[in-house]
């Protein structure tokens, strides 16, 4: 008796299946990024109440922090693919890295545009050079460095490696950011949330702020993922199934 093909984890690893897959999701990915960020801000903004030392000021957390995760994740699973793609050859994981910098380096803009906001009213000051802002600033130009580097060599391969090389030795950079704020004395508020201790917000806060990260998790998908797209349309160009698709539909 014949057994059917099993669905294995490397069954979307090639470009084709990828971008079918891809396209699928990505309006899902959209329509849970409105959803989850029309809930999350209502929950930060209408229901939560202030907090007894910051007052309202302190709603910026709700962009802020979910923005501060996510540009740390994203170079995380960035720096992963790019060395995966390094070491085994693999032009997907090449172009899935590339994708994800852009929206990495943005998520890291915003952590720090938006701190930058919150510290004017909480410390008097929109910029000091404190060691989590500093290391979340070194992060940013680490994704610039990374994309100027990849776009600037014009060999395909040649780009991913180099760029894999930078993201693997930047990579370090992460756990500093994360437990800077433990290693040194810093302006900074240590961790919210913690894995060992119970939340030190309400339970509204918390909410909204885990609800608005999941936001950020649905738009870097359907961001990525479209981006990802391109790339894969940009690199398999010259193969049969692109062409297929930029062929006209035949008339009966």
């Amino acid at each position: 008796m014949s057994r059917k093909p099993s669905l294995r984890w490397s069954t979307y690893a090639a470009p084709s299946r990828f971008y079918a897959l891809a396209g699928q999701l990505v309006p899902w990915f959209w329509a849970a990024t409105v959803l989850l960020s029309a809930v999350g801000l209502f929950i930060g903004f209408g229901i939560a109440p202030s907090d007894f030392q910051q007052g309202d000021a302190y709603r910026i957390i709700f962009i802020h922090v979910p923005a501060a995760w996510m540009s740390m994740v994203i170079y995380g699973v960035m720096a992963f693919f790019a060395v995966l793609g390094w070491a085994f050859n693999t032009r997907l994981a090449s172009m899935y890295a590339r994708a994800l910098a852009p929206t990495g380096a943005m998520f890291t803009f915003l952590a720090l545009w938006t701190g930058a906001f919150w510290g004017k009213p909480t410390w008097g000051t929109w910029w000091v050079w404190d060691a989590r802002i500093t290391t979340e600033f070194i992060l940013l130009l680490l994704y610039v460095g990374y994309i100027a580097l990849t776009e600037a060599i014009d060999d395909e391969r040649r780009a991913a490696n180099a760029g894999a090389l930078l993201a693997l030795v930047g990579a370090v950079n992460i756990p500093v950011i994360r437990f800077s704020v433990v290693w040194w004395n810093t302006l900074h508020q240590g961790a919210t949330i913690s894995t060992t201790s119970a939340p030190k917000m309400a339970a509204t806060m918390l909410i909204a702020m885990l609800v608005m990260t999941f936001a950020f998790w649905a738009y870097s998908f359907a961001v990525v993922f479209t981006r990802a797209r391109a790339i894969v349309l940009e690199r398999e160009s010259d193969t049969d199934w692109v062409r297929a698709l930029a062929a006209p539909p035949a008339h009966p």
